[in-house]
């Protein structure tokens, strides 16, 4: 008999209750310049992401947050499993929205 892992995704999550989670886990990475991409990112994006690319997402916030920041701001290689549409869209992202609101005065 298999163990039960309590942290386990259950099998049939509602997509509404996994945007939740991802939006939630986004926005709360411990690296403030990581939780002003990712949190905002799924805000905006979230709901329109295919499951797959929720997987991708999900796998980026197992990594360490400096390693994910330096990959989307391209100061660190990132790796191939990682160089995926998702994290081009990622890029994309920070350089149209959260850049101009750095330069608005937030952050």
């Amino acid at each position: 008999m298999a163990e039960h892992d309590a942290r386990a995704e259950p099998i049939n999550v509602p997509r509404r209750e996994r945007l939740g989670r991802l939006t939630f886990r986004a926005w709360r990475r411990g690296f403030r310049e990581a939780d002003l991409v990712l949190g905002p990112f799924m805000e905006a994006e979230g709901a329109a992401l295919p499951d797959s690319e929720l997987d991708a997402f999900e796998a980026l916030l197992a990594e360490d947050d400096h390693d994910l920041y330096a990959w989307i701001i391209e100061t660190k290689p990132t790796p191939a499993l990682h160089e995926t549409p998702l994290m081009a869209r990622l890029r994309t992202y920070m350089l149209t929205h959260v850049s101009a609101a750095v330069a608005e005065g937030a952050g």
